[in-house]
């Protein structure tokens, strides 16, 4: 693939169709260097930003040496508002750097996005958000990495801007008969243009995240819809390829019908694992091993220390070193997979090289041995939260 292959469909350059349709058919999209120009400049300035806010943060803790809870809450927001902003800068650079290569595989969509609704939905109530699905059952035959980065970066997306309830829909347009999928939600209280007046839309619609759901649907060959009306905002994702049509271009794909792991580049780029470990030489085997998977990745102490993250939203794997996975990490394992039956664990045992599939331990958990972190740990990763894809 190489970089005119990244960017195929014309929109304007803040990617927004406003009262109208722009698809891959138009011809108003700004030239591919300006478009990546754009990007870079926006990635810098997501990063700068918060981090000029926290060193600012910084400074004034080093004069005073104080700092109340909500100065450190706001540090905290400010890091990882910069910290956001590298990995999908990262996950955007593997879209221009032409190494990604596409595994099609019929997918539900239906069953996907109500797999990740259901992951998320800590997150959501602690956001006051409310999600209204109505999912109409669609094959599509899509990337499956691919596809769930795109949902989950939607429905961040969504989280940022809406007000209290998101709207998610699944149908079959009627001809050509193509699965679409429409986020819509209000991006502004209703009173605020009680007025009559038609005030621009919020500059966080077009935020790093929005640039990565368009391009991530750019790359999979999707038609991307936006309209900004009123105070709501409706996202529609069209899929060319549906099963029960001549699903366009198939003759040049290659399908995997066995849902096995997407063979790109970094395919589970984005994704975010909680480490659960008290001694730092695990930690710095751990971050090495990882180190390549473009990962968001934390650190925690203890069990009780999760617990506690995990109360405002699940990350998408838990890892933790043996000596800590006593009868209160069984019941903490216990209380996730009630709400996500398919959650990945991973135990990390103090001897050994072996890796043993969750499968096979009785328990859902995989285990990986201390010895074999350096070669095992990132496969294992890989397979565990690839089967849930």
């Amino acid at each position: 693939m190489d970089m005119s292959e990244i960017d195929r469909t014309p929109l304007p350059a803040n990617g927004v169709a406003t009262g109208a349709v722009h698809t891959a058919h138009e011809d108003t999209k700004p030239s591919e260097s300006v478009h990546w120009h754009e990007l870079v400049a926006q990635i810098g300035a997501e990063i700068a930003g918060p981090l000029t806010a926290a060193l600012e943060r910084i400074n004034t803790l080093t004069n005073t040496g104080r700092i109340d809870r909500l100065g450190l809450r706001a540090l905290r927001d400010e890091v990882e508002a910069a910290r956001q902003a590298g990995m999908i800068g990262q996950q955007l650079t593997r879209f221009a750097s032409g190494r990604l290569r596409q595994s099609h595989e019929r997918l539900q969509l239906a069953d996907v996005l109500g797999g990740v609704l259901s992951h998320r939905s800590r997150e959501t109530q602690a956001r006051g958000i409310t999600l209204k699905p109505a999912l109409k059952p669609a094959e599509v035959l899509v990337d499956a990495s691919l596809l769930f980065s795109l949902l989950n970066s939607t429905l961040d997306w969504a989280l940022a801007n809406a007000q209290s309830q998101i709207e998610f829909t699944i149908d079959i347009k009627p001809w050509p008969a193509h699965a679409r999928l429409a986020c819509r939600f209000a991006n502004r209280p209703i009173d605020e243009l009680a007025d009559g007046t038609h005030a621009a839309a919020p500059h966080s619609l077009d935020s790093l995240t929005w640039r990565l759901l368009q391009q991530t649907a750019w790359t999979m060959g999707l038609l991307v819809e936006r309209k900004d009306e009123g105070h709501v905002c409706t996202l529609t994702l069209e899929f060319p390829r549906t099963a029960g049509n001549d699903m366009e271009g198939v003759s040049t794909l290659e399908i995997n019908d066995g849902f096995a792991p997407s063979a790109n580049s970094q395919p589970l780029a984005g994704s975010h694992v909680l480490v659960i470990a008290s001694r730092r030489e695990i930690r710095v085997q751990i971050r090495d091993a990882l180190r390549n998977m473009s990962l968001i990745i934390d650190f925690v102490n203890s069990v009780e220390e999760a617990v506690g993250f995990c109360r405002e939203g699940l990350p998408h794997a838990i890892i933790i070193e043996a000596i800590l996975s006593g009868e209160r990490f069984a019941q903490f394992r216990e209380e996730i997979t009630a709400e996500v039956p398919d959650f990945v664990f991973i135990e990390i045992v103090e001897e050994g090289n072996a890796f043993e599939l969750s499968s096979f331990s009785g328990t859902n958990v995989a285990r990986v041995g201390r010895e074999a972190l350096a070669n095992s740990l990132q496969p294992a990763l890989m397979f565990e939260l690839s089967k849930g894809l």
